[in-house]
């Protein structure tokens, strides 16, 4: 089952995300005085769609904008290049708009990024999408938009963040720093209190310690978020149902 806020932010979404982000007061949108941008609909906002473990665990690199998946936190962090990655990409002096120009920093998203023959606005358009569903969601709820990253929802998060929207660089480098639902283990656990963030009807979660002792486990079954400690001792930590695990407090 959904969060309730998040199966309410979808029903409005299509008709008034964009309305609603239009006077964010970030003022670095990222099409101001770029290329025309081609008109979309509104961005759909990530969730929580199964209780079911996340198949990526967390990476045990710090807040890097391409933490690569592997057993640390930030496992579900964005995936670096999009759909982009395959493939001859066009010279950065060959990436020109059909019309109009594009500003420095789309120049600069835009490198090593366009494959021969695409249009370069489609690119474009897919990193400007990725920040307007970040500037939707951190103001509808910024748990939900770390949880969106750190669960690989939202998988060109880094690359759209630090070419496009840099004001939310801020909810990268937290994601770099969670558990998305999956199974954690070995000495790149990072102890310290952890929240769930837009967790379903269904959370669950276990810590155990060596020789599979369990340390800690509990459920929740109403939707709230909740909070768990996760020690030096521990050697696993498994999450069902709860989205996301966010840090709480310092994250060195």
């Amino acid at each position: 089952m959904r969060n309730p806020f998040l199966a309410c932010a979808a029903v409005v979404m299509t008709a008034a995300a964009l309305a609603a982000c239009g006077s964010s007061a970030d003022g670095n949108d990222p099409e101001a005085a770029g290329a025309q941008r081609p008109a979309a609909s509104g961005p759909a906002v990530p969730g929580p769609s199964s209780p079911g473990p996340s198949a990526s665990g967390p990476s045990a690199s710090g807040p890097t904008a391409d933490a690569p998946a592997g057993d640390g936190p930030g496992a579900g962090g964005p995936a670096a290049g999009g759909t982009t990655d395959q493939g001859p990409k066009t010279p950065a002096d060959e990436i020109t708009p059909a019309t109009g120009t594009f500003t420095e920093k789309q120049k600069k998203y835009l490198e090593d990024r366009v494959p021969k023959g695409m249009d370069p606005a489609a690119v474009l358009q897919t990193g400007q999408e990725t920040c307007d569903k970040l500037r939707y969601l951190v103001k509808a709820d910024r748990d939900t938009a770390v949880g969106a990253i750190a669960a690989n929802e939202i998988t060109d998060a880094a690359d759209a963040v630090a070419g496009l929207c840099p004001q939310h660089q801020d909810l990268v480098d937290e994601a770099a720093y969670a558990y998305p639902d999956g199974a954690h283990t070995g000495k790149t656990l990072r102890p310290g209190v952890y929240r769930s963030a837009s967790p379903t009807t269904k959370c669950s979660w276990q810590i155990t310690g060596a020789g599979g002792e369990e340390l800690a486990s509990g459920s929740s079954d109403t939707g709230a978020s909740r909070k768990i400690t996760i020690p030096g001792s521990a050697r696993s930590f498994t999450s069902t149902g709860c989205y996301a695990w966010l840090p709480e407090g310092n994250k060195g």
